[in-house]
C-alpha cells in the first residue's frame, strides 16, 4: 500500500497504531498475494493522495471498489480512461446533465473532481476480483470512519453527499452544524429512479458552498 504522506497522515496516524489496522494490513497483504484484488495496491489510498484534508469541500461516499478488471483506481465511482463507464456513473452523468447542463463525457475518469476538493471515498478500499463486498468487515470500515470523523471535525462548511443506505448509515457520525448533508437513493440502475434522478446534488452543493464564501466545484468532466 502506498503510504499516505499529506495532511491526512496527521489526522489518521493514530489508526495505524491500533490492533485492528495491523490485522487489516496483514489481511490485505495476504489477499493481494493470493488473489487478484482491486484496485492495484499503489492506488488504494488515491482518494487521500488526490484530496488533502485541508482542501476537502465535498465528500461523496461509495461502498466498495469496482470488482472487474481495470476499473477501480482508488476513487469511488471513477474508472480510468478507456474503461467503459459503469451503469451507476452513467446515471450520475445523466443527473449532472439534468441538474447543471453539463455535457456527458465519453469516459469515467473523475480525478478532476478530486483535485478540486471532492473526497471520493469508498467505505471499503479493496475488493477481490469479481466478488462484490468480499472485503467488507476486514477492518476498512473502521479506518474510513476515522477519515469521515476527521472531515466532520473541520471547522468550515463541507457538503456530504450520501447515496444509498450504506452511505446514509454514516449520517449518525456527522455532528458539525456547519456542514450540509445531502441524501438520495443510490445511482445504480436498481434504485436511481426511486429519487436519485431529480435530487440535484451538484447544484445544491455548489449553492451551499457559494453561500458560505467557498468557491464552487466545476463538475464538468472534460
Amino acid at each position: 500500500m502506498a503510504a499516505i504522506s499529506n495532511d491526512w497522515l496527521d489526522a489518521l496516524k493514530g489508526e495505524f497504531k491500533k490492533p485492528y489496522y495491523k490485522q487489516l494490513f496483514e489481511t490485505v497483504k495476504k489477499e493481494y498475494a493470493a488473489h487478484p484484488v482491486f484496485p492495484p495496491s499503489e492506488d488504494i489510498f488515491n482518494a487521500f493522495h488526490l484530496t488533502p484534508l485541508k482542501d476537502v469541500k465535498v465528500v461523496i461516499l461509495g461502498q466498495d471498489p469496482y470488482h472487474n478488471v481495470g476499473q477501480a483506481h482508488g476513487l469511488c465511482f471513477s474508472v480510468r480512461k478507456g474503461v467503459p463507464v459503469p451503469p451507476s456513473l452513467v446515471n450520475i452523468y445523466q443527473e449532472l446533465h439534468d441538474d447543471l447542463g453539463c455535457r456527458i463525457p465519453d469516459h469515467g475518469y473523475l480525478v478532476k473532481w478530486a483535485q478540486q476538493g471532492v473526497l471520493m471515498l469508498n467505505t471499503v478500499l479493496t475488493v477481490r476480483a469479481h466478488q462484490a463486498n468480499s472485503h467488507r468487515g476486514i477492518g476498512w470500515e473502521e479506518f474510513t470512519d476515522a477519515a469521515i470523523r476527521a472531515v466532520d471535525a473541520q471547522d468550515r462548511p463541507i457538503v456530504f453527499i450520501l447515496w444509498g443506505a450504506p452511505a446514509q448509515r454514516k449520517k449518525g457520525m456527522l455532528h458539525n452544524p456547519r456542514h450540509l448533508v445531502l441524501e438520495a437513493p443510490h445511482p445504480s440502475p436498481l434504485s436511481a429512479y426511486r429519487g436519485f434522478f431529480g435530487s440535484r446534488p451538484f447544484s445544491r452543493a455548489n449553492a451551499f458552498l457559494e453561500a458560505n464564501g467557498v468557491s464552487p466545484i466545476d463538475w464538468q468532466i472534460d
